[in-house]
This record gives structure tokens, C-alpha cells and sequence, in this order.
């Protein structure tokens, strides 16, 4: 269920790395993403310090080349299918980049941004498969534009720039969760 634009299921850790979306901005696409940190590492908190700026440049070698970045995505479902918000879902987060979807440009201003903690060549787990059907379905109630037409991968909005969720995230499964409900 969602609550005054919060996931009322969710851990609630908030970001500053979000800003108001343009005024008459429709929430009309779900974009799914991957992240782990470091790289192919899973578990910890460096996730939530990234996405709130506040990932320390020592705490691994990897982290010296991204602590200044200034990203954030809406939600981050963990291995263990727990979701963390970080932002407001009438705000903007700032997790496409540059981005367009049906010759529309700046998908952050009417996306919501969910993570997968993962990799493009990982599988994700049952438990992570779960909370995004969840997730999504409360996403829909929402926000109704959100239709299974108007749920991407990062890759689908930004071709060539990149990846994620990557090929080993199982798109017809997903897709049979949402339907089956």
C-alpha cells in the first residue's frame, strides 16, 4: 500500500538526491535497474550510502570512482526481498540519466526508479521476484499509466549507455507474476 507517495512496507531511508518533478508530469513508466556494490558483491548498507550520499571513498577501491555521484532510484529490493525507498514516488529521482522512452526524453521527470540488488549475469532471487510483483502492483493502483507496456529495463531507455537489469532477469516470469496476481 502506498501512503502519501511511501511504500508503507518498506524501510523508509531518504535520500536528498531527488528533486520536485515538472509541474503536470504524468508517473507513467516503471524503469527496473540492478546495482550491487561493490560490483557483483551483495549485502551491506553501501547501497543506501551511495544512494544518499554518504558512501565513504575508503571503504573500498571501487568507491573512489563513484562517491561524488549524485544517483538515486525511488526503491532498492534486496536479495532477500527487502524494499528500501529512498524517495518519494510523486518526486524525482534521479536514476535514468539521460534517457527517452517513445521519443520522449528525461524519463526520470514521469518514472519511477526501482532497483534490483543484482547483476546483468547474476539471477535474481524468488524473494526479490516477489517484492517487485508486490511493488508493482502497488505502483499500478497508483499510478494507472503504469500498464505492462510502460515497464522497462534501464537498457530499454538508455540503449547502448546501459545494461541493466541484464540478461539474466527474467522478464516473462516477471510479467506472468503481474498478470496472475
Amino acid at each position: 500500500m502506498i501512503k502519501q507517495a511511501i511504500l508503507t512496507q518498506a524501510e523508509y531511508y531518504p535520500s536528498t538526491h531527488c528533486d520536485e518533478r515538472p509541474e503536470n508530469a504524468d508517473i507513467s513508466l516503471l524503469v527496473i535497474h540492478n546495482i550491487s556494490l561493490p560490483p557483483n558483491e551483495f549485502g551491506g548498507d553501501y547501497i543506501k550510502y551511495f544512494f544518499t550520499g554518504h558512501l565513504a571513498p575508503e571503504l573500498h577501491p571501487y568507491f573512489s570512482s563513484i562517491y561524488q555521484m549524485r544517483v538515486s532510484a525511488h526503491c532498492l529490493i534486496q536479495r532477500n526481498g527487502h524494499i528500501v525507498q529512498f524517495v518519494p514516488f510523486n518526486k524525482r529521482a534521479w536514476h535514468a540519466g539521460i534517457s527517452s522512452f517513445q521519443g520522449i526524453e528525461r524519463c526520470n521527470d514521469y518514472s519511477i526508479g526501482v532497483e534490483l540488488e543484482g547483476a546483468d549475469h547474476i539471477p535474481y532471487t524468488d524473494l526479490q521476484y516477489k517484492s517487485l510483483q508486490q511493488l508493482t502492483l502497488a505502483l499500478q493502483e497508483n499510478y494507472p499509466a503504469i500498464n505492462l507496456a510502460r515497464i522497462v529495463g534501464h537498457n530499454d531507455i538508455a540503449p547502448g549507455r546501459k545494461t541493466d537489469p541484464g540478461i539474466s532477469f527474467d522478464w516473462t516470469r516477471y510479467r506472468q507474476l503481474l498478470i496472475c496476481k
